[in-house]
């Protein structure tokens, strides 16, 4: 049973992590790069200061009053929490040891693009979202398919069965890729790391994820505004300080990444094109799944902010897939492409380490047994704030097919899935969850695929205004009601 499973798990995976869905997401980025006419290049500068750049404004990161609601700048850190996770040091080693030094290109080009899918789908997030009972705004791909391509004529009985589809894919990825396969990465790591056994890494993380995820989103958001900074931070300067120690090596580094992206150091024709082929593959593979730009999942976060103009929080999108890929991930490639663990003339991997072992060697080299500890609490970090942002996007895909009151339901048994997670042998677990993952993106693109021009005329009517000087009214929401409320919001000067 358990081999018919893995059989058809693996021939589902194929297609949803294969070159055509790989394709159409990629395509989708390049279609909402051309309709918002290159907005993540001609706009850098305005949404770098709308982003990162605002972050002490009162507005952005300050305290909420309103319940249902959290700030900007939380809303970016508990979907950082969920995307910059294992993926951005395991992910990383993976592509590099599966497709090259190439893998490292197609993945930033994944990114490039993809910053306009997150963009697109925040947009739409904002623009569609409602309150739910409890008074908290509710919003996601579930309800720009079920409300927007539903709103279109013959297709309201198509966008409910995809906004039902898409929850239900959510909430099934939210135990596994969320959950499960999170703190399996934390428990083998603290028994490797310090020999902590896995049923005391499952009861120690039960305990805290309980305490956060029962709170709900502020405090979800509460914990991961914390978290998250200090992480990436801390992250960020060790693996900086291992790249400058091999200095001489960064060119090189760079000159691998491009030379293989494009084949020219494989010998002969069928050669090149292999070469290619897996670098391209495993680039948009792992790129995808470490910011998971076009999967519909990060929006059900951003849409509980406390913005009032939807391309405001497509601007948040943006940054979000900047600070995932093309800082953490292409730092983590540079640890390990710099520490000599690859042959940078043939694409060779030194060593028989795999994924984050292979990160931790790179660190290992320079700081000894502290290398591989620093990795292990990094990992216990990153993959830990995973659990905290899925736990939110499950609860609201499970808020959408059973209700507000139901939630509490989930949480339970989120947080008593944690043990099993620590515990259980995971290997057929984890591909199933990442099938679950990945079939996500298919409702949600043609949610983004189908509500393009919606997007597009939005991001034009911001422009005119916030750039321009337009005097034209502000396009905030789907709902006459909301867009009554929020349009007067603006005028007063809220963000």
């Amino acid at each position: 049973m358990i081999d018919k499973i893995s059989e058809i798990n693996g021939a589902i995976n194929g297609f949803v992590w294969g070159i055509p869905v790989l394709t159409l997401l990629i395509a989708t980025g390049v279609l909402m790069t051309v309709m918002t006419k290159g907005f993540q290049f001609s706009h850098f500068g305005h949404w770098m200061k709308n982003t990162i750049g605002s972050i002490f404004h009162k507005n952005i990161s300050g305290h909420v009053e309103d319940k249902g609601a959290i700030s900007q700048f939380q809303a970016l850190c508990t979907a950082l929490a969920a995307t910059v996770g294992v993926g951005n040091i395991a992910g990383v080693a993976t592509a590099i040891v599966s497709g090259g030094p190439g893998a490292i290109f197609w993945m930033w080009l994944a990114a490039i693009f993809g910053a306009m899918t997150n963009y697109s789908e925040n947009v739409l997030g904002i623009y569609y979202r409602r309150k739910n009972a409890n008074g908290e705004w509710a919003g996601g791909a579930m309800y720009y398919l079920r409300d927007g391509l539903g709103s279109y004529k013959g297709c309201k009985q198509i966008g409910r069965v995809l906004a039902v589809l898409f929850s239900i894919f959510a909430v099934l990825a939210s135990f596994g890729i969320g959950n499960s396969s999170q703190v399996n990465t934390i428990a083998t790591n603290m028994t490797s790391a310090f020999s902590i056994p896995a049923w005391i890494t499952g009861i120690v993380l039960m305990v805290l994820a309980g305490l956060v995820i029962v709170g709900g989103i502020k405090r979800i958001a509460s914990v991961t505004e914390k978290i998250v900074p200090f992480m990436v931070v801390i992250y960020l300067v060790g693996a900086l300080a291992i790249v400058i120690y091999h200095a001489g090596n960064i060119l090189p580094a760079f000159g691998a990444i491009f030379s293989f992206a494009f084949g020219f150091k494989a010998v002969g024709g069928a050669a090149i094109g292999l070469a290619v082929r897996s670098a391209v593959t495993w680039g948009f593979k792992r790129g995808v799944f470490s910011n998971e730009a076009g999967l519909g999942s990060s929006v059900m976060v951003h849409s509980a902010s406390n913005v009032k103009e939807p391309v405001r929080q497509g601007m948040w999108g943006i940054f979000e897939v900047f600070a995932d890929t093309l800082v953490v991930c292409t730092l983590t490639a540079l640890v390990v492409l710099t520490s000599g663990l690859v042959d940078l003339s043939t694409g060779e991997v030194l060593t028989d380490a795999m994924d984050s072992v292979l990160v931790a060697e790179a660190f290992s080299n320079v700081f000894g047994r502290a290398g591989s500890a620093f990795v292990a609490i990094a990992i216990l970090l990153f993959a830990f704030s995973t659990v905290l942002g899925w736990s939110y996007y499950g609860t609201k895909a499970w808020e959408y097919l059973f209700g507000t009151k139901a939630t509490m339901i989930y949480k339970v048994i989120f947080v008593l899935f944690i043990m099993a997670g620590a515990t259980m042998s995971l290997d057929l677990a984890w591909d199933i969850s990442d099938t679950f993952n990945g079939l996500m993106s298919i409702p949600n693109l043609i949610g983004v695929l189908t509500l393009s021009p919606v997007v597009m005329k939005i991001t034009k009517n911001y422009v005119n205004r916030a750039l321009k000087g337009s005097t034209e009214e502000p396009i905030l929401s789907a709902h006459p009601e909301i867009q009554r409320e929020q349009a007067q919001a603006v005028k007063r000067g809220e963000l």
